[in-house]
């Protein structure tokens, strides 16, 4: 990890609802199953800088199931069958930007163009989605969302559904560019998500601000 995010996380985890969340997930890890993998946690900013976030995109909680989570929202290990979500999200993509539709889902070639896939809780039990919710995880995501902010490299920030479009207030900063829709999953992708173009709406934005764009391409 790079040592601006070391030093971030550091600050952050010297805080009092660190440490109640340190010890939370210290009894959860010891004596369930937790996904993902201690290891894979913080993922996503080992595999995105801080210097070089393009675009950030929000989930939510971790994958719930063995073998698929691995520390970036969206993002399931290769072996994985595809999730809805994230079908929705390659169907976009092949319309948008004429990309072929990957044959599998694993999203670490984002992660490294610039792409920061970050769910706003990191950690949950096995079979049990949103078990860490208000834990202390989105304090910290938070934090995290408004120092992007403060940053004057122009970014992008994706907010689809309507838990991540409850973030919108902490992006302030007119540098950034915020695009909404409704979440990818089959029950809402309808509404906003298709036809949203918001990829090539990602890189026209980083290429009017002389930002090298995204290869979207997963390979």
């Amino acid at each position: 990890m790079d040592k601006k995010w070391q030093e971030i996380i550091k600050h952050e985890q010297q805080k009092p609802y660190y440490k109640e969340l340190e010890t939370f997930l210290k009894n959860e890890y010891d004596t369930k199953v937790i996904h993902p993998i201690k290891e894979d946690v913080f993922n996503a900013f080992l595999y995105t800088p801080f210097s070089d976030v393009k675009v950030v995109i929000l989930g939510q909680d971790p994958y719930h199931n063995f073998n698929q989570a691995h520390g970036l929202a969206f993002s399931v290990l290769k072996g994985n069958k595809i999730p809805p979500s994230l079908v929705n999200m390659y169907k976009e993509l092949h319309a948008d930007l004429k990309l072929p539709i990957p044959s599998h889902g694993e999203l670490t070639n984002w992660a490294k163009e610039g792409v920061l896939l970050l769910n706003t809780i990191l950690t949950v039990e096995h079979n049990k989605p949103l078990s860490h919710k208000g834990k202390g995880w989105e304090i910290f995501t938070n934090q995290m969302i408004k120092i992007l902010n403060q940053d004057s490299s122009p970014k992008v920030f994706v907010l689809w559904g309507n838990n991540a479009k409850k973030k919108a207030s902490l992006i302030t900063n007119k540098t950034h560019l915020v695009l909404q829709s409704s979440h990818p999953s089959p029950l809402s992708a309808r509404h906003s998500f298709f036809g949203s173009k918001v990829y090539s709406k990602i890189n026209r934005y980083l290429e009017e601000n002389g930002i090298k764009p995204i290869d979207f391409q997963i390979r």
